[in-house]
């Protein structure tokens, strides 16, 4: 699935969320679809079943997740994403863009990255 960082500066619970959302938008986890359980995860990775409980209830607050008594957790549909999320999302993007500009990065340089989905060039 994903390993943990000890040297990135994040806790680990947002890694965890952060990796977690990267397969829910790229497609690996579908609507509905379960994910592994809190202790599933936790052997996997080899932290603390808390984390993992945090990182869950983050992602459940945010939309990208639901649990259900009993069954576990599940990847929510996409209309459900927190329009909070989205407006913290675009404000990062404009900050962004902000400083690439001042980088030196035209316009056309932007629109292409957004038109590709390139990270890098």
């Amino acid at each position: 699935m994903f390993t943990i960082n000890y040297r990135d500066p994040r806790p680990v619970y947002e890694q965890i969320m952060d990796e977690i959302r990267k397969l829910i938008i790229s497609g690996v986890y579908a609507p509905d679809e379960r994910l592994p359980s809190v202790r599933e995860l936790a052997g996997q990775l080899a932290i603390n079943p808390n984390t993992i409980q945090r990182a869950y209830r983050e992602l459940e607050q945010s939309g990208y997740i639901y649990s259900v008594a009993g069954r576990g957790n599940f990847v929510g549909a996409r209309q459900e994403v927190d329009v909070q999320r989205k407006a913290e999302l675009l404000k990062t993007f404009a900050e962004t863009a902000r400083e690439l500009r001042w980088l030196g990065v035209s316009e056309a340089e932007l629109a292409s990255y957004l038109r590709e989905g390139e990270t890098e060039k």
